[in-house]
């Protein structure tokens, strides 16, 4: 199933999600509280030039923008670069129904570019765009969902995390390869705490991942963060072809394994469902980039600390049903009507019938198990379980008992639903290299699947 979502996504994205034309509009904001920037127009101060793409029902410039209601990416460009490099960032999103906004300041290469500049011009274009949802005399107004994500490539992706440093008018951040910048994104990181992805480029050396992107991502409290490693990629690829960035990589980056066209469509295929769920609320989304971040390990080296989203399992105790502890509270149904009150992990039998629960998580999502069938006679009717482990609880070893003679695969998760070990058994499974606490055990068998707490 997995692999299907995963050629479903790749192969056919554009039926995954609404479809619209990209409309154009330049608008100049302005800071009065500084000087500079780039632009005219936008009264005293610094001039803030934005080049913004929007879903509409037409494309061109200075068209209406569809109906509906959108999130905002603001986005910052790589240095010596400028915002058509990412003509490939615009026309897709946009047509996805997202509201892009590119700053045009900090683009030049001498004199060099002021990061703190830039990266209060980022956060000030978030700002400005929520007042032109707000302003009826706006193109904008009213078309945003109130979710904005600040986004950015190398140099804009170190910005990113300047702008985004205790800034609560802001859902997400995105880092396309992002920079150390100065003053310091690598000492701002422990003051973002909104939710984040991290993309890096295996054979990036323009930014070295060890040097930039993984510090960065260290460094940041975010409860929900990912980074992503794309295997073979480059620094430059993820944006359209550029003198000045394709010029610095070919004098720093090597092993760069896969094309431009590739990168963009693995950090796509990861970065579409991320942003559906996390700007526009989709959950069906954030089990498609579960399902993709989890089957891709040869294309796409995945490390997050987001809750995953695992169907909750029900087994049969003495004079209970109980399920696996995946959620952070449950509801059970008996014969499809919900049982008033049953919202713990366990429920007491109350009868005969099928039986299922939803499982609530962290992230805001649910999941429904497989209907479990509960006959009159209760236990006599339910064969010997195929697999038995004891001592439950363990000290660290635990002894397999099975009704098949095979290895099983096994997959042992924490409480967030990840997989902290993972091998192959036959009669014993050492658990000693583990901390105290609660763990599910996920055993993988020709004939049976079972997840044990």
């Amino acid at each position: 199933m997995k692999h299907l979502l995963v050629f479903l996504f790749l192969a056919a994205s554009s039926t995954l999600f609404a479809q619209f034309s990209v409309g154009h509009r330049t608008i100049t904001f302005n800071d009065p509280a500084r000087t500079g920037g780039f632009g005219s127009g936008g009264g005293a101060g610094r001039q803030i030039q934005t080049e913004i793409y929007y879903p509409a029902a037409s494309a061109g410039n200075n068209v209406a923008i569809a109906p509906g209601s959108f999130p905002v990416i603001v986005f910052g460009h790589g240095f010596a670069m400028s915002w058509d490099a990412y003509q490939n960032i615009w026309e897709h999103y946009a047509a996805l129904g997202y509201i892009l906004a590119f700053a045009r300041t900090e683009g030049s290469l001498i004199p060099s570019p002021s990061h703190n500049d830039f990266g209060l011009d980022l956060r000030l274009i978030g700002e400005k765009m929520s007042a032109e949802n707000a302003n009826s005399a706006s193109p904008f107004f009213q078309s945003m969902n109130g979710n904005t994500a600040i986004m950015g490539h190398s140099m804009g992706g170190g910005a990113t995390i300047l702008a985004a440093a205790n800034n609560p008018n802001i859902k997400a951040i995105i880092g396309l390869a992002p920079a150390e910048t100065n003053p310091s994104a690598i000492a701002q990181a422990p003051n973002v705490s909104v939710p984040a992805i991290i993309f890096s480029g295996s054979s990036d050396g323009v930014t070295p991942p060890a040097d930039h992107h993984i510090p960065i991502y260290n460094g940041l409290v975010s409860t929900c963060k990912t980074f992503v490693s794309i295997v073979g990629g480059g620094h430059c690829y993820y944006a359209n072809t550029n003198f000045n960035c394709d010029f610095g990589e070919t004098t720093s980056s090597t092993g760069i394994a896969i094309t431009r066209a590739q990168q963009q469509a693995r950090a796509f295929s990861l970065l579409d469902p991320w942003m559906e769920y996390m700007l526009k609320d989709s959950c069906d989304a954030y089990t498609l980039f579960s399902n993709i971040q989890d089957d891709s390990p040869s294309t796409l080296a995945v490390q997050t600390t987001c809750a995953l989203n695992i169907s909750p399992v029900i087994s049969l105790a003495i004079a209970d049903l109980v399920t696996t502890e995946v959620g952070v509270s449950y509801q059970w149904f008996q014969n499809g009507a919900p049982i008033q009150g049953a919202t713990s992990s366990i429920l007491s039998l109350p009868g005969t019938g099928t039986f299922t629960v939803q499982a609530f998580y962290s992230n805001g999502c649910s999941a429904m198990s497989a209907p479990f069938a509960l006959g009159i006679s209760g236990l006599s009717e339910f064969s010997p379980e195929v697999y038995i482990l004891s001592p439950n609880p363990t000290s660290g070893h635990l002894t397999l008992q099975s009704t098949h003679a095979e290895p099983v695969h096994v997959n042992v998760r924490n409480t967030d639903g990840q997989v902290v070990k993972s091998f192959m058994a036959s009669d014993e499974i050492n658990l000693s290299d583990l901390s105290n606490g609660l763990y599910f055990i996920e055993i993988n068998g020709s004939y049976h699947r079972i997840i044990k707490r």
